[in-house]
């Protein structure tokens, strides 16, 4: 790669929520607002159109339009990395040609969508786009949405193209992560993984992932951006603690509600109006989101980010004890050390 290569992707970019008014319509400054909220909070990067952003419920232009605003507010603060994902090759790639002139570090693309492909369609779709991308592209696998994007693919995206500078994973998968760290790091060492799966964030850190993509972060990012900073700085006891921590809230928002409804709850409780989701609720989800919220209040009130709601909290659990950490980060270390990976 030529020197004037940027820098790999790395660290925790947020995939935002986009705050919506009363009418159900972009809330401009609000999301201004979150975006600062984001920077000042230590996130070392923005991934708007992803997932959480519920992408798949606005138009086209407003895709375009949502990250032109985070990126005039971001002003280079921190690095974007934007959903382009359209619903086909040559309307994505419009999409990068767009971000790119608003000043994006990189687009992540997820594999087609409704219509499952072959392996060698999703290698010729993402090609396609790599060779007429003005942007550097970075792979998506969410293979519980989309097409699944396979080990051989990916390693030959990476061999032949490269504007492909990485790849967002979401599947959770900590084996697979590993084989592809195996395969394509000695080729590609600038080539960036990040895993899009915050309840395995610190074991992914620890086999070589440069970051993630954490939705976790949107909503606690004093939590999730220490845990990074801790698993780098190598104090892999403080980094478990914060692990588990990471795992209450994840569980809390992804399980409790139709995603992403719990993270826009947990929003609210940070002192922002996200406003209500395009998707309509039905009755028992309205309801089900009231003790989600008391719960997650209860969870932040125990870090010192929130009070405790008025009908107060249960006592908290007994924490892991120091010998329970040290026993377990002594595995982890012995078994990284094996592999040759510490």
């Amino acid at each position: 790669m030529s020197a004037a290569q940027p820098p790999a992707l790395s660290g925790v970019f947020v995939p935002n929520l986009v705050p919506l008014d009363a009418r159900g319509e972009i809330n401009e400054g609000e999301l201004r607002r979150y975006v600062d909220w984001l920077i000042d909070h230590g996130v070392h990067g923005l991934y708007p159109n992803g997932s959480t952003g519920e992408f798949v419920r606005f138009t086209a232009e407003e895709r375009r339009h949502i990250v032109a605003i985070m990126a005039d507010q971001t002003a280079g603060r921190v690095p974007i990395l934007a959903g382009a994902a359209e619903a086909n090759a040559r309307e994505t790639i419009s999409a990068c040609e767009y971000y790119h002139s608003l000043g994006v570090r990189a687009v992540a693309i997820v594999a087609p969508f409704y219509y499952r492909l072959s392996p060698g369609n999703v290698f010729a779709y993402f090609k396609e786009i790599a060779d007429h991308s003005p942007i550097d592209v970075t792979l998506y696998n969410i293979p519980m949405f989309a097409s699944p994007i396979d080990l051989p693919t990916i390693e030959r995206l990476a061999a032949e193209c490269p504007r492909v500078v990485g790849i967002k994973d979401s599947s959770g998968d900590l084996p697979q992560m590993m084989r592809m760290i195996a395969a394509i790091r000695p080729q590609r060492p600038e080539f960036a993984f990040l895993t899009g799966w915050e309840a395995a964030l610190l074991p992914m850190l620890l086999i070589g992932c440069n970051g993630g993509t954490n939705a976790t972060a949107g909503i606690v990012p004093e939590i999730v951006c220490r845990l990074y900073d801790e698993s780098r700085a190598g104090n892999l006891d403080e980094a478990l603690r914060l692990q588990f921590k990471v795992l209450k809230f994840f569980d809390a928002m992804l399980y409790s509600a139709d995603f992403p409804e719990g993270f826009r709850a947990a929003l609210g409780l940070r002192g922002f109006s996200p406003g209500h989701g395009r998707q309509p609720l039905g009755e028992t989800q309205q309801v089900d989101l009231n003790v989600i919220r008391h719960h997650l209040q209860c969870l932040m009130a125990e870090e010192g980010l929130s009070d405790e709601p008025a009908a107060g909290c249960p006592a908290p659990k007994a924490a892991i004890s120091d010998e329970d950490v040290d026993q377990i980060a002594g595995h982890v270390l012995a078994e990284l050390r094996r592999r040759g990976m510490a």
